[in-house]
C-alpha cells in the first residue's frame, strides 16, 4: 500500500509560481509512475502531468505545456510539479497519484493523495 502526501499549495497572484511536492511511503517509489491531476469546483478531475518511474518519460496536458514541469527524486521518494506563469484557471485542488504505468487516465492510478489547494488570483 502506497501513501501519498502533497504539499506546497497556496494562494498566488496570476503570473506567479508555486512548486507542489508529493512524498510517497509504503512502496518502492521508483517502480511507480506518478501523475498530477486537478479538480476545480464544479468540474471533472483532469490530467495535468505524469512521469515514468525512471523519469525518462513525461507527459503534459496541453493547457499546462510550457508552464508546468513535472520531476521526481527517487532518492527522496518525492515527485514535484513546478508551476510557472500561473493563471486564474489553474485554480483547483491538485492531487498526486501513483500507478504502474504512465497514463492520462486517473483510473490507471490506484493510489492517491489527499490533495492540496492552489488558488490563483487575478
Amino acid at each position: 500500500q502506497v501513501q501519498l502526501v502533497e504539499s506546497g499549495g497556496g494562494l498566488v497572484q496570476a503570473g506567479g509560481s508555486l512548486r507542489l511536492s508529493c512524498t510517497a511511503s509504503g512502496g518502492t517509489f521508483r517502480n511507480y509512475a506518478m501523475g498530477w491531476f486537478r479538480q476545480a469546483p464544479g468540474k471533472e478531475r483532469e490530467f495535468v502531468a505524469a512521469v515514468s518511474g525512471s523519469a525518462i518519460t513525461t507527459h503534459y496536458a496541453d493547457s499546462v505545456k510550457g508552464r508546468f514541469t513535472i520531476s521526481r527524486d527517487n532518492a527522496k521518494n518525492t515527485v514535484y510539479l513546478q508551476m510557472n506563469s500561473l493563471k486564474p484557471e489553474d485554480t483547483a485542488v491538485y492531487f498526486c497519484a501513483a500507478g504502474p504505468i504512465v497514463s492520462y487516465s486517473g483510473s490507471r492510478y490506484p493510489y492517491w493523495g489527499q490533495g492540496t489547494q492552489v488558488t490563483v488570483s487575478s
